[in-house]
């Protein structure tokens, strides 16, 4: 069987961290060093003692006493409590959803593989292995409301290569492919390696034993069957709860490793292919212990997994997500206390290693389908029976066919029009439609409204200065008197050729004929083709260039100018003798002065008050920004000085684990100037909690600040605006509609819309005067 590929969801319930427990089992001897050897009263810590080499001189720096603190000391322990001590407590958690690995390491023949499967002579001899699959199955019959399956696999790296030991079965078969290490977001694990379906102990039990029967071993003088490879018999665990009916499960794996022994090669006097075995061991396990040192270093970012197919194989398992327990198998004799050193001092590194431990929780799509399928049914319900209690039987929450929505668009046009005086509401899907129908109706009259002027005006492009110039030029034309009381122009074409025309009757030698620029002629076709022919009035021009021009450049402004200075001085005319005369108002500049000068004026005139605040305000937040930047600066020189400080201070903690630790009454011993360290830090961190904190304050007030700066801001440009516009652009005549109390006010409708609606007025009134005449 491959691996199943599981498509499900992979969700990591976030544990808190915890160290790597290590534990010590000396192997049973009859030349046991107890001069050299000697455990705690906690039996939790070894000591190892040398007799110092006087060969070496009265001057001698050599170290003669080492001190290893671990979880616990398995001297002369059966195989029970071994398994009760290391083993118990990970299996236990791993059908909660937590990981396991328990991993044997050690110098060859100091007992890992005694201590990892057992022996098969004696029952009561069996190891870890198989007691953890006696305890799997015998917990899940301790839970008869969860479904929980176990399916296994049996991997061996021998000399950097990958075997399944399990691909012996009949109905495995070899791997055509040659398997491979794949990392994905739910973990590592081992392409082509198989996992089998185990439903009972026995089954588990005979998997177990045929890939014991696959390994390679070897003998040497160390060791008769010295494993020359390294192991990984994986259980992996599935949980459903039958009383739910939950999509989500959990699912926890245990590694269980057997690692290859160091080899001294002298001691070993290994040859051949059992010199290469060697050689391939220690390297690996060398490659181990550099990924262990740097799990260990906290300020390490890289850890150095790919080197070896086991660190590869063991990245989840090295400080990931998992429950990690380590034994140490060492000899307890003299001649092998240098073995016994480096491997009691890779157990003191590996108890510097943290995990984070975590449940493992999946859910199954099509359940949770199936789950919320009947979730909506049960809501559904509910509406109903609500709705019935409210004296609403015939309300429907399906989707709404097309015969709905063209109702719900006839309600929204009637309402519109008046005729509808509210749209009653049934539930929220409706409120959704009736908003979409009103985007519907906005955007078919938008399309309307630009259709309808499309066919009475004619646009002009931003772009065209030729078809501008042209229009200029024929305002110009209006404006100097060359068109007549019924609007032509003296001197049209009359058909037959050019002709003079017919002067206006009102037209008198040695006086300027008034301008009658909004008399309008609809424009044909042809001088709609060849855009130049076609007349378009002043309010005409104005409209469309206001829609073509959002942004208008510096050649579009002066056009504009040149407009409004034409409209100005074609309303300054001479009314009839018979009329009565208006009273006279002061000049007004016929150019109006830039804005950048008129805002000068404006803001020590009218906005002084307003600019007065607005500065008052900025300088408010100038200071606060000041501030700010002063306690972060301070914020910044303790975040350095707290990173020194934690530098300095983990330097004499692992200076202090390395020498030993030292307790009194349950209490670690620390030196003086560790303990100063301690206090130095706590007092920075109390300083850093304080800074932050008004730091914040200070965030807060700098934005509220800032708001105010821009409130600010905008009024005194939007008085501005309203301000220049009243003072130079609006008509005398015309503000006496714009005085306080009026329905009109300033701003409230663009100074080029009243400019040409005041020009047609006058120019309107002019042309009946001169027909009346």
């Amino acid at each position: 069987m491959m691996r199943r590929k599981n498509s499900n969801k992979h969700f990591t319930r976030m544990g808190t961290r915890k160290k790597v427990h290590a534990f010590v089992r000396v192997r049973p001897t009859d030349d046991f060093a107890h001069e050299m050897i000697r455990y705690g009263d906690d039996n939790k810590t070894i000591n190892i003692h040398l007799k110092r080499d006087t060969q070496r001189g009265v001057v001698n720096n050599q170290q003669t006493d080492w001190s290893f603190r671990l979880d616990g000391v398995l001297h002369d322990a059966s195989q029970d409590l071994v398994y009760e001590t290391v083993a118990k407590d990970v299996v236990s958690q791993a059908l909660n959803g937590y990981n396991g690995t328990i991993m044997c390491y050690g110098q060859t023949g100091a007992g890992k593989t005694y201590t990892m499967t057992g022996a098969t002579e004696n029952y009561k001899h069996r190891g870890i292995l198989p007691r953890a699959l006696q305890q799997v199955f015998r917990m899940i019959e301790e839970r008869p409301t969860h479904a929980i399956t176990v399916r296994v696999s049996y991997l061996e790296i021998y000399n950097e290569s990958l075997f399944d030991l399990l691909s012996t079965l009949p109905y495995v078969g070899p791997s055509v492919t040659p398997m491979t290490i794949v990392e994905n977001p739910q973990g590592v694990f081992v392409k082509g390696l198989s996992v089998h379906l185990t439903s009972q102990e026995e089954d588990a039990f005979s998997l177990l034993f045929e890939g014991e029967t696959n390994r390679i071993i070897a003998s040497h003088t160390m060791n008769k069957n010295s494993s020359r490879s390294h192991s990984i018999f994986t259980i992996y665990v599935e949980a459903h709860s039958r009383t739910l009916s939950d999509e989500k499960y959990i699912t926890s794996k245990i590694n269980l490793v057997d690692l290859a022994g160091s080899e001294r090669l002298g001691k070993s006097g290994s040859e051949g292919r059992v010199l290469k075995e060697a050689t391939y061991i220690n390297k690996s396990l060398s490659f181990l212990e550099q990924a262990i040192i740097a799990l260990g270093d906290q300020k390490r970012d890289h850890i150095p997994f790919r080197q070896c197919k086991l660190t590869h194989a063991l990245k989840d398992s090295l400080g990931g997500n998992c429950n990690m327990v380590l034994v140490t198998n060492i000899y307890g004799e003299a001649t092998q206390l240098e073995e016994t050193l480096s491997s009691l001092r890779f157990a003191s590194r590996m108890k510097l290693v943290t995990t984070e431990p975590a449940i493992n929780e999946k859910y199954d799509a099509e359940r949770m389908v199936k789950n919320l399928e009947k979730e909506l049914a049960l809501l559904k319900q509910e509406l109903a029976i609500h709705d019935s209690l409210a004296n609403r039987t015939h309300v429907n929450y399906d989707p709404m066919d097309e015969i709905q929505i063209a109702e719900i668009n006839s309600q929204v046009r009637r309402y519109l029009a008046g005729t509808l005086d509210e749209i009653d509401v049934i539930n929220l899907r409706q409120i959704q439609e009736v908003f979409n129908q009103f985007r519907v109706v906005l955007s078919q009259q938008e399309q309307e409204v630009e259709s309808s002027l499309r066919r009475k005006y004619t646009l002009i492009d931003k772009n065209d200065f030729a078809t501008i110039s042209a229009v200029q030029k024929r305002l110009a034309s209006i404006q100097a008197g060359l068109v007549d009381a019924d609007g032509h122009l003296v001197g049209e074409p009359d058909g037959q050729g050019f002709g003079f025309g017919v002067a206006s009757l009102t037209t008198k030698a040695g006086k300027k004929v008034k301008s009658k620029k909004t008399v309008k002629e609809q424009p044909s076709s042809s001088a709609r083709k060849e855009g130049a022919s076609s007349f378009v009035s002043g309010k005409d021009l104005d409209i469309f260039t206001s829609k073509t021009q959002l942004t208008p450049s510096s050649k579009d402004g002066d056009v504009k100018d040149m407009l409004l200075r034409d409209r100005e001085t074609s309303t300054i005319e001479t009314l009839p003798s018979d009329s009565p005369k208006e009273e006279l108002h002061p000049p007004r500049l016929s150019t109006p002065p830039s804005k950048s000068v008129a805002f000068e004026d404006f803001k020590n005139e009218r906005g002084s008050e307003i600019n007065r605040i607005f500065k008052e305000n900025k300088s408010i937040l100038n200071e606060r920004r000041k501030r700010a930047s002063e306690t972060t600066q301070r914020i910044n020189a303790i975040k350095k000085e707290i990173d020194i400080t934690k530098e300095a201070l983990h330097f004499q903690k692992s200076l202090r684990e390395k020498q030993g630790e030292y307790e009194n009454k349950g209490l670690m011993i620390i030196d003086e100037e560790e303990f100063q360290l301690i206090l130095k830090l706590k007092d920075l961190k109390k300083q850093y909690r304080t800074e932050y904190q008004d730091l914040r304050d200070l965030r807060a007030e700098i934005q509220y600040c800032q708001h105010l700066v821009e409130q600010c801001r905008h009024r005194l440009l939007t008085e501005f605006d309203v301000w220049y516009n009243e003072s130079f652009f609006i008509p005398e005549d015309v503000q006496a509609a714009l005085k306080p109390g009026s329905s009109i006010r300033p701003g409230m409708v663009p100074v080029s819309r009243i400019v040409s609606l005041h020009n047609y007025l006058k120019t309107t009134m002019g042309l009946q005067q001169a027909r009346r005449k």
